[in-house]
């Protein structure tokens, strides 16, 4: 009776013989949570698996769709050449002469950059020199303080960022001037760069056009992947949610070959429709390279 009174006050319970959990402790049911992580680690494997066909072309698919929009830009210009060079006099108040230098240095920079970016070559100086396009057109076309503009083009930033981080990866490069004290931290902050600047897009979607019950399901489903992608907790799962909700907005919102050719929203819808590609490409590098040091999913590996 003294032992039993001895040993009642503090749930100790039958031992195991090394020092575990007894049995009664062993045959205790997962917590909720631990069963959902245990689901969702069974899902991903077997998404893994299903994917090992497409995953050595994810890649060059993802920088593909990423130089899109500055492909379909540069050949915008050069069909519309008077069009362009007319808004750029008349509304921007350009002399002539700089208005030809001007959009003559954007087709060149983009034709020479996307195909250093497709073909991965060079892709420090391709990703910079675009990143400089979108800058330039910007300050050019005065869409500076257009916010669904900045935040659209800020994501296309993010994409061409995970290209960088994806070249990093594949080959040991050291850019003169960053001040970076290796390829590993490289990586890390820009791929944290590329992930933030990549959801600013949906957070545009959100707050622009009407609302209806629609639209509020998907802006919360793409607002809850689009901070699981910036704290890199599941981020390819989120990245690939994100991937099949841009692309179906797209091609139902985007459909600009469905429009006359004369209509007057028809370049608009054009231009949107390869933004969005753009950026579902940096989404699909970053669900081939995962999230990087700076994330969740990341820590829990070392944990």
């Amino acid at each position: 009776m003294a032992q039993i009174r001895g040993t009642a006050g503090y749930n100790l319970g039958p031992q195991d013989r090394f020092g575990g959990p007894g049995r009664a402790d062993a045959t205790n049911d997962p917590s909720p949570l631990e069963q959902l992580r245990e689901q969702t680690s069974k899902i991903e494997e077997w998404l893994d698996n299903a994917a090992d066909p497409i995953k050595p072309y994810i890649p060059a698919v993802g920088r593909f769709l990423i130089v899109c929009t500055f492909i379909e830009d540069a050949l915008r210009i050069l069909t519309q050449w008077s069009d362009q060079l007319l808004y750029l006099h008349d509304y921007r108040h350009i002399p002539w002469g700089l208005t030809h230098l001007f959009l003559l240095a954007n087709v060149i920079a983009m034709v020479i950059c996307s195909t250093l970016v497709i073909i991965r070559k060079y892709p420090e100086y391709a990703v910079f020199g675009l990143i400089g396009v979108v800058v330039t057109q910007a300050l050019g076309y005065g869409l500076i303080f257009d916010l669904n503009f900045f935040l659209r083009n800020l994501s296309v930033m993010g994409g061409l960022l995970m290209v960088l981080s994806d070249s990093w990866v594949r080959k040991k490069f050291a850019p003169a001037g960053l001040p970076l004290p290796n390829e590993k931290d490289r990586k890390k902050y820009i791929q944290l760069a590329g992930r933030i600047l990549l959801i600013l897009l949906f957070i545009g979607f959100v707050w622009s056009g009407d609302w209806g019950i629609a639209r509020i399901m998907v802006s919360l489903f793409g607002l809850v992947a689009c901070v699981m992608v910036v704290v890199g907790f599941k981020a390819k799962w989120s990245a690939i949610l994100l991937v099949v909700i841009l692309s179906v907005f797209n091609l139902v919102v985007n459909n600009f070959w469905t429009l006359h050719e004369h209509h007057p929203h028809k370049d608009f819808a054009k231009y949107d429709f390869f933004q969005i590609l753009s950026i579902v490409g940096g989404l699909l590098l970053l669900v081939n390279m995962g999230p990087g040091s700076f994330s969740v999913d990341e820590k829990k590996k070392v944990y």
